[in-house]
This record gives structure tokens, C-alpha cells and sequence, in this order.
């Protein structure tokens, strides 16, 4: 039996964002085959073909989004510079992510469908969360390695520092109380996060980033007496 045909990189990218598309609209379990088909302008055999069904279609679609988007977040990230620079830049970034369009859909669907498709909770953990936090902490050992921070467990730190940067705005923006974040409050955010972060685990560099006290984080509206 010959081999199967490859995929082309058109025609795989015209699938994932089609399915992309459907999944944004309908969520997981409401997305078919038919629909995905239909937005990708591909015959339904095409996809079965090179994708066993809508879980690894899915998986797909967020291995896809994460590789796109986590290696930008380490770009400019110098092994031997200015820490704090460096680490408000990774942060600006990573928010950034978590509230675009594409960052904020995957996270619903994946938290929406975790405990009834645990399969996709682990290929979003490991497309994501996880490589951010290993190439964080690969980027902290170089810092212990010159002496630049103290830090005995530099993954444990790794997933402090995203954590910081998670204020309760970013959830408000996820559960929809607000529309979004301005890039004031991002920068309020992510600024406190770095001093926080340096504070505990190193010596912080002169001139180094401190937290505005303007533009604080979106509340949501509270009703009357509230």
C-alpha cells in the first residue's frame, strides 16, 4: 500500500484555521467534522486522510497556535543583559498571547472540555504551559549560571514568574467582564510582577522597572449597592 500523500503546508494551515474558526464559533463538542470541512474548503476525506478525528484535529489546531506564538516570547530574550528587561519583555508578551483572540478561545474550549476530554487538556498543557515554562527556565539557569539570581528550583520559579504576570484582570478578561486590558494596565501588571519576582529571587538591577501607580487593572462594573 502506498504511503499516505503529505499534507502541504497550504493546505494543513487552510485546515487548522478553518477548524480553528468552528471551534471559536461552536466550541469543541459542538464543532463537526462537516463544519470544519465546509470552513477549510477541503474534501471531508482530505481530512480524515491525514487527521484521525476532531481530538487530534484539535490538538493540531493548538500545537499550531502555540508554536506560532511561544518562540516570540523568548526572541529578544538576551542570555546576558539587563534581567529585568528582559523579563518584563517576556511578560509583556506572554499577556499579550493569553489575551489575542486565538489565546483566549483555546483556553475557554480547553477549560470548557477538560474533564469530559482529558486528552485535550494534556495536548494543550504540553503544546503550551509546559514549553513556555521549560524554555523560562532554561533562560533562569543561564542567569544563576553568571550569578545573576539565586534561585534553587529554576522551573518552580519558572512557573511563579507566568503566574504573577496572571493578575485576576486577565481572568476578568477571560470570563468576559471586561472587554480587555489596555497596554497601561498590561504594563502595571507585568511591572509588578518583575519586581516582585526579583525581589525574591536576586538582586535587582539598578534603574530597574517598578509598578505604576496609574492605569490600575479593569474591574468589572458592579451593579447598584454593590
Amino acid at each position: 500500500m502506498p504511503a499516505p500523500e503529505a499534507l502541504s503546508r497550504e493546505k494543513r494551515t487552510a485546515i487548522l484555521d478553518g477548524a480553528g474558526r468552528v471551534f471559536a464559533s461552536h466550541g469543541y463538542e459542538g464543532a463537526s467534522m462537516a463544519d470544519i470541512t465546509r470552513a477549510a474548503g477541503v474534501s471531508k476525506g482530505t481530512i480524515y486522510h491525514h487527521f484521525a478525528g476532531k481530538a487530534e484535529l484539535f490538538g493540531a489546531y493548538v500545537a499550531q497556535q502555540c508554536a506560532s506564538n511561544l518562540a516570540p516570547l523568548f526572541d529578544d530574550a538576551q542570555p546576558v543583559g539587563d534581567i529585568g528587561t528582559n523579563l518584563r519583555d517576556i511578560g509583556l508578551r506572554m499577556v499579550h498571547l493569553l489575551l489575542s483572540p486565538a489565546g483566549l478561545v483555546v483556553d475557554r474550549i480547553v477549560i470548557s472540555e477538560a474533564r469530559r476530554f482529558p486528552e485535550l487538556a494534556r495536548a494543550f498543557y504540553d503544546a503550551g504551559p509546559a514549553r513556555a515554562i521549560a524554555a523560562l527556565s532554561g533562560w533562569l539557569e543561564t542567569q544563576i549560571a553568571h550569578g545573576h539570581l539565586a534561585i534553587d528550583d529554576p522551573e518552580f520559579a519558572a512557573e511563579q514568574f507566568f503566574s504573577l504576570c496572571q493578575h485576576p484582570a486577565i481572568l476578568r478578561c477571560k470570563l468576559g467582564l471586561v472587554p480587555s486590558m489596555d497596554q497601561a494596565a498590561i504594563e502595571r501588571v507585568v511591572d509588578a510582577a518583575v519586581a516582585v519576582f526579583l525581589k525574591a529571587y536576586g538582586s535587582v538591577p539598578a534603574g530597574r522597572i517598578s509598578a505604576s501607580p496609574k492605569a490600575r487593572p479593569p474591574h468589572p462594573a458592579r451593579s447598584p449597592g454593590g
